[in-house]
Formats: structure tokens, C-alpha cells, sequence
């Protein structure tokens, strides 16, 4: 078998993480789905670290039946675990004072501040390489 160049890798592993967040979801039916519209480029690592980790902390914070998975399952890095863990303590306290539609919320603006600071919190995995 051939190496792939690692633009390639880097773009189907950004592919897979989308469909792994597309057919996940037990809110939306089948029929409900829109097809999806290629963007312009590729994600940045900010961009995808945030979906992805904003993605499971919500099912975290739900119960959601794949909540359980490990991180690796999850497709995450060490460090987005961390920032993983972090979304959904932050989340449940605020679901205690504010109920889950806020708790929601908080998630979606900690993950995307922290994955921004930490650069797609991307380096800390063992198996992942930079794109060249």
C-alpha cells in the first residue's frame, strides 16, 4: 500500500470527524438531514476542535447514549479530552443555577474560546501529525 500525503489524511480525518458528528445525533431523523454543502477549505484545527468537543460535551451533559465512549472513541486528543472535561463540570454547575438550555450555552462558548486558545488543542495526541 501507498503512504497518503498528509494534506489528504488531515482533510479525510476533518470528513470523518463530520460525519461522525452528522450521524450521531439522535435528535434528527433520517429524513431530516439536508445534504451538506462542501466549505470553501479545509477547517482550522480551532474550528474542528470545537465542534467536535462542544459536539460530545453537550451528549455529556444529556446522558446521550454514546456519552460513554472514551476519548479515542470520541476522536479526541488528549487535550481536547481535558478541555472535554472541563466544558462539561463548567456545564453541569450552570445547569444547577440556570437550567440546561444555559448550561448548553456555556458549552458552546467554552469550548469554542478555549479550542481557539489552545490552537485546536491538537499536539498533545500521540497519533496526530501537523498538516504540510
Amino acid at each position: 500500500m501507498g503512504t497518503t500525503p498528509r494534506p489528504a489524511r488531515y482533510a479525510a480525518l476533518t470528513l470523518l470527524a463530520a460525519l461522525a458528528l452528522t450521524g450521531c445525533s439522535s435528535s434528527a431523523s433520517p429524513t431530516a438531514v439536508a445534504p451538506q454543502t462542501p466549505s470553501a477549505g479545509p477547517s482550522s484545527p480551532a474550528q474542528v476542535c470545537t465542534s467536535l468537543v462542544s459536539y460530545w460535551a453537550k451528549e455529556t451533559l444529556l446522558g446521550a447514549k454514546w456519552s460513554g465512549l472514551d476519548w479515542e472513541q470520541k476522536g479526541l486528543s488528549n487535550a481536547q479530552y481535558a478541555i472535554h472535561e472541563d466544558a462539561v463540570a463548567a456545564g453541569r454547575a450552570e445547569e444547577r443555577t440556570a437550567g440546561q438550555a444555559k448550561a448548553l450555552e456555556l458549552i458552546d462558548r467554552f469550548v469554542a474560546r478555549r479550542c481557539t486558545e489552545e490552537g485546536g488543542a491538537t499536539g498533545s495526541s500521540e497519533n496526530w501529525r501537523p498538516p504540510t
